[in-house]
């Protein structure tokens, strides 16, 4: 007799970071994981940022995506779902990959004046956050992305730090976002532990 697999949502946040390009990888590899366990499926949400859908084709993504749009449309009048805190309420997870840095600098200040930076500043903070930083080496650099990104780890969010590659740009340095399949296995080792029974 099969065991019925359990649900473990997860929202994958998009900014507008060219690393945006590797969402589908992301997307792919996530469902590809549902494959090899017995214990979970996850189910993916995308909220991306309206820039960073400029580096990925929509018609591509499997999962649903909840933009901007989507969230303006979803509410008419009262009582009607409020989108960035409905899914803070239904996911299990949240990964931020990327985070650039003009989201960094809004969510570390508590501006959301977008569907991505108001599920961030509605996140249960006892839920899993990673956010996987991917800026240009020169704004990597600043000092003021050292304190921002220790504002979101005091408030328990980790950290899946940025490569030093080539970047789009041309320029060779810290910044590019962390491997795929770092980002996998992270999201792994904290859906095998809260989906242990």
């Amino acid at each position: 007799m099969s065991i019925e697999k359990k649900s473990f949502n997860l929202i994958i946040g998009v900014a507008g970071s060219v690393a945006a390009i590797k969402l589908p990888v992301l997307e792919q590899s996530l469902l590809e994981l549902n494959e090899t366990n017995t214990r979970y499926n996850i189910k993916i949400h995308i909220v991306p940022t309206e820039h960073s859908k400029h580096f990925f084709e929509i018609d591509k993504i499997k999962s649903k995506i909840y933009d901007d749009e989507y969230e303006w449309k979803s509410w008419q009048k009262r009582g009607d779902p409020v989108i960035h805190i409905e899914l803070g309420k239904l996911a299990d997870m949240m990964v931020v990959a990327p985070i650039d840095a003009n989201t960094l600098a809004k969510v570390s200040t508590g501006i959301c004046d977008n569907i991505l930076t108001c599920t961030m500043r509605a996140w249960d903070i006892s839920k899993p956050l990673l956010f996987c930083p991917a800026m240009n080496t020169r704004m990597w650099e600043h000092p003021i992305t050292a304190m921002q990104i220790a504002t979101l780890k005091s408030w328990g969010y980790k950290e899946i730090p940025p490569i030093s590659k080539t970047l789009m740009c041309g320029d060779v340095g810290v910044g590019a976002m962390a491997e795929v399949s770092t980002i996998v296995e992270a999201i792994k080792n904290i859906a095998d532990r809260l989906c242990t029974d």
